[in-house]
């Protein structure tokens, strides 16, 4: 397992070691004492999986303190642009985001802590999106920003007249007007 630190401290990249042979691949997705002595202490209570075709932006979704989730991502089939913008705001990248492809073939995972928003757009024809979380669904601390705010200036890899975002993610607040804290 290779832990690929990103331009943003505590964002990293998690690529398996994986073992192919004629029958096909095996690899670990998840080890917690891997994660551990790496630094990535999170403990996981959730899986959630979703299912997108081509063009749908999902985020930027976040739930503040005390239900902020860590979530570590990976895509079963298909591809995206997975998205973390940092909102701590102590940190000195505070405003700047990653964006990674992940993919079924690549198997890259983006472990997101606490203190940042998330998405990700669908670049393949449909995906199977899987991500671990570390906290339970909290509908009154769930918060967001719209996908396509100009502070950002987010390229979702995806031409402006295929994207499909739900009418809950349209009306976001923007960067500039959010107000939580991590």
């Amino acid at each position: 397992m290779k832990i690929e630190k990103t331009a943003i401290e505590d964002l990293v990249i998690i690529s398996p070691t994986v073992f192919e042979d004629s029958r096909g691949y095996f690899f670990e997705a998840y080890n917690q004492a891997k994660f551990n002595e790496n630094g990535i202490n999170y403990q996981f209570i959730q899986d959630n999986q979703s299912f997108s075709k081509r063009g749908v932006i999902r985020g930027l979704h976040l739930q503040i303190n005390p239900f902020a989730q860590a979530k570590l991502v990976r895509v079963l089939e298909g591809e995206i642009l997975d998205v973390a913008v940092d909102l701590r705001k102590n940190s000195p990248t505070y405003g700047q985001h990653v964006s990674v492809v992940l993919s079924a073939e690549n198997k890259k995972q983006l472990m997101v802590p606490h203190g940042f928003a998330h998405g990700f757009s669908v670049l393949s024809e449909t995906a199977s999106v899987l991500y671990k979380v570390d906290q339970v669904y909290h509908k009154e601390s769930e918060r967001g920003i719209c996908y396509d705010d100009p502070t950002l200036a987010i390229d979702w890899q995806l031409d402006p007249n295929e994207v499909i975002v739900s009418e809950k993610d349209i009306i976001l607040l923007s960067f500039k007007d959010i107000d939580w804290e991590f």
